[in-house]
């Protein structure tokens, strides 16, 4: 092998090997770490799959908009179905989380495609036989809410199962790189199948989509990487949903990572403040709006993959810091003088924004205790982007009453808010914040495990 590269390299060019050795190679190196889950094969299907049911999910939501539009022409229809998706997602997180706490993440990943498959092929036969009307649009929308949130609280922990506490960071951002690209590839799939092949194809595109995923699970087997927890049954009820809720707000560092998601939930819901900015301000049209929702989503791929190139945990100081950022550039996205400045503010914006909440992510993941981290994980989908139905219409009505410039920058304004309520809670440099007195996940332990002396696994520790 070794004369072969050598060989290779005899045959470059003075210049090309210049070029390689200073510019290509410090590149991979900094790419390594960015897709370092990649190397486990399980995680490395996963993805993929995720990437195209993600592009599914965005098309139905294109489907499902324009038909809403077709039925009724109602703005408030559109607000109402949006409503009827978050709001399971909001009001059920903590419950989803513990039932995530309780079961085998797998089986019930695969139950939940199962079961999304189902629910598209519902909206397509519905949407075949003509038998479709409005309310059966927000009832389907409810149900998919009401699976949307064990699924989405149950994703995040799983990724953890599959990598490993190391390669976490590199899981998540790679996560936020899906959501981009599926930004572009679902709107653009579902307007191709709307202008061709008419509503019906958009819902049945959707439901193939979770077959990839359902398939991977029910071939892949659970890999407990290092840093993954094993599964322990938490108890059932109302207890353990109080238990997460009290662990999660008593951990300063948890606190204030839930608190900084759910304001920056007010900058992720770019349908809200973003077109008025647009067309009202800066006077563009649809095209123009496009636009900016592509450098939103360019700046936000930049983003993942310097998320992802991080080595160890996040710090607390680095996460406060980025949402520090984060904020200003929103702020200045929403003051910039002219289209140009906009566009450029607005794509620093999607970096940093998703850099932030990827690193913030993964801090959360971490440092919740094993026995906890579905529940976590459940709140963390209840902030974002279940508490969207509460912030759209704040940004909304905050851009009917101020302009547009302030609904676009109140997001920036809480996360700044948020960043300085948690400044010293989040100061550390790599070292754990211990849940406050008196809260722990030890309830959650089974009985055997207290008669037999065994302590409970410990969050993870942050390497320096």
């Amino acid at each position: 092998m070794s004369h072969i590269l050598l060989h290779s390299y005899s045959r470059q060019s003075p210049v090309e090997f210049y070029t390689d050795s200073l510019i290509f190679r410090p590149v991979r190196s900094r790419l390594s770490p960015a897709l370092g889950s990649l190397r486990a094969p399980s995680f490395r299907w996963w993805f993929l799959s995720q990437v195209l049911s993600a592009s599914g999910t965005m098309t139905q939501g294109v489907a499902q908009s324009w038909l809403v539009l077709r039925l009724t022409g109602s703005g408030l229809d559109l607000g109402i179905l949006g409503s009827c998706y978050m709001l399971p997602v909001l009001l059920g997180g903590p419950w989803a989380g513990a039932l995530v706490d309780r079961v085998d993440r797998r089986r019930l990943l695969a139950v939940t495609q199962v079961l999304f498959i189902l629910l598209a092929g519902a909206l397509a036969v519905l949407t075949f036989t003509g038998a479709v009307r409005v309310w059966m649009l927000f009832l389907l929308a409810f149900v998919t809410g009401a699976v949307s949130a064990p699924d989405g609280a149950a994703r995040q922990v799983y990724v953890l199962d599959l990598v490993g506490g190391e390669r976490l960071a590199s899981a998540v951002s790679l996560n936020e790189v899906v959501i981009n690209v599926s930004r572009v590839l679902g709107p653009a799939t579902g307007g191709i199948f709307l202008a061709t092949l008419g509503v019906p194809f958009c819902f049945v595109a959707n439901a193939v989509s979770y077959l990839p995923p359902l398939a991977v699970l029910l071939t892949q087997r659970r890999r407990a990487g290092r840093g993954a927890a094993p599964i322990r049954r938490a108890p059932a009820g109302p207890g353990a949903v109080r238990a997460g809720l009290r662990y999660a707000w008593s951990t300063p560092a948890l606190r204030y990572c839930l608190l900084m998601a759910a304001a920056s939930g007010m900058l992720f819901n770019l349908g809200v403040g973003l077109p008025l900015l647009a067309t009202r301000t800066f006077h563009l049209g649809g095209g123009g709006y496009g636009l900016m929702m592509a450098t939103f989503g360019v700046g936000g791929v930049a983003g993942a993959l310097l998320a992802a190139s991080g080595r160890g945990m996040p710090s607390g100081r680095s996460v406060r810091l980025l949402a520090l950022l984060t904020g200003i550039s929103i702020l200045a996205t929403a003051a910039a003088p002219l289209a140009s400045m906009a566009f450029a503010a607005l794509g620093i914006t999607g970096a940093l924004s998703i850099w932030f909440i990827a690193r913030a992510n993964t801090l959360a993941q971490l440092r919740a205790a094993p026995s906890m981290r579905g529940r976590v994980m459940g709140i963390w989908v209840m902030a974002l982007p279940g508490a969207q139905p509460i912030t759209s219409p704040i940004v909304g009505f905050t851009a009917e009453a101020a302009g547009p410039r302030a609904g676009f920058g109140l997001a920036g304004a809480a996360l700044l808010l948020a960043a300085a309520a948690g400044w010293r809670s989040l100061a550390d440099a790599g070292v754990a914040t211990e849940p406050a007195a008196g809260v722990t996940a030890a309830p959650d332990r089974s009985r055997a495990d207290v008669a037999a002396g065994r302590p409970e696994a410990p969050a993870l520790q942050p390497t320096r």
